[in-house]
């Protein structure tokens, strides 16, 4: 089994790693300083499960060098979704497919427009991992777990060779039977932890123990809840208080991607997450408070970052 895995960070970097530790034949696709950390240095993994180095590993910055592959795991930013899929073409084949893992419901969708629904495999990962440094990924927290299956939900071969691959890698993981709703259960998770995280500037420990803060969690996971009922998402009963627990089970220095890159003025998933509620709550015609709260008074910020990164392009 062939993969790819395009984009090497934290969750990228993570996963990847683990699969090439695990002697798979993986091949990153990496820029810049991480390109050249890797070929020079390996990738190391500072993990609460095991630290580990892949030295040498495959690694270079061309789709077109790789050629098709069976799997692309795609651990790219959400809000680069859209620029990665025309990059991807180079290595699908006609039985290829791409996992992304993004915080956020749409990058499905994105990829389908541009590679074909056939082309692509639901999926979402629970872990905290960050880059220290270029070729370096720290695992901080929570038991890495990651859930995959097809859009139609039939448990097919490839789902099952992809999930003795992570297996073997020692990754903890899981088809599901109904990938949109495992989907949306995460995204109540992460959209919730990211705006309050982002608003506050502070970790989830003392967020969720001021009152106040605790309810803007409580009122966030109940605006998402409702947007995917009233998007036909059949979640499980009691997922909101299902939410809160896995926000109370953090460890309390826990902070969220989202809420690391604004606190450093970095490009961040804000429209992928709180501002996909606010854009997929007019288009079902629901009321978002909290949702557009956090969008609103996090957006300046956000447009000031991303016209900072355009200048340094």
């Amino acid at each position: 089994m062939r993969i790819v895995v395009f984009g090497v960070g934290g969750v990228g970097g993570y996963f990847g790693g683990k699969l090439a530790n695990a002697g798979m034949d993986v091949t990153f696709i990496a820029r810049g300083k991480n390109l050249q950390a890797l070929k020079e240095k390996g990738l190391r993994v500072d993990s609460l499960e095991g630290d580990f180095v892949v030295n040498p590993v495959q690694a270079t910055e061309n789709p077109s060098e790789v050629g098709q592959v069976d799997a692309v795991i795609l651990g790219v930013k959400a809000w680069q979704v859209p620029a990665a899929a025309d990059y991807l073409r180079p290595l699908i084949g006609t039985n290829s497919y791409v996992l992304p893992l993004q915080n956020g419901v749409e990058a499905c969708d994105q990829l389908a427009a541009v590679l074909g629904e056939n082309h692509v495999m639901g999926g979402l990962c629970y872990v905290v991992s960050f880059i220290v440094a270029p070729g370096h990924i720290k695992h901080a927290g929570m038991v890495p777990r990651i859930i995959f299956g097809e859009l139609d939900g039939r448990r097919s071969d490839r789902s099952e060779l992809l999930l003795k691959a992570f297996s073997a890698a020692g990754v903890g993981a899981e088809i599901s039977p109904d990938i949109n709703v495992s989907i949306w259960e995460k995204f109540l998770f992460i959209a919730s932890l990211s705006g309050v995280g982002a608003v506050t500037r502070v970790p989830v420990g003392v967020a969720r123990a001021i009152p106040e803060t605790r309810r803007l969690y409580e009122q966030c996971i109940k605006e998402i809840a409702s947007l995917a009922e009233a998007r036909g998402v059949k979640l499980e009963q009691g997922a909101a208080g299902i939410t809160m627990a896995k926000i109370d089970s953090l460890p309390p220095e826990a902070t969220a991607s989202m809420q690391r890159d604004i606190m450093a003025g970095l490009p961040s998933e804000l429209s992928g997450q709180n501002g996909a509620v606010v854009r997929l709550a007019k288009e079902a015609g629901i009321s978002t408070p909290v949702n557009d709260f956090f969008y609103a008074s996090l957006l300046p910020q956000e447009q000031s970052a991303g016209a900072e990164a355009q200048s340094k392009n």
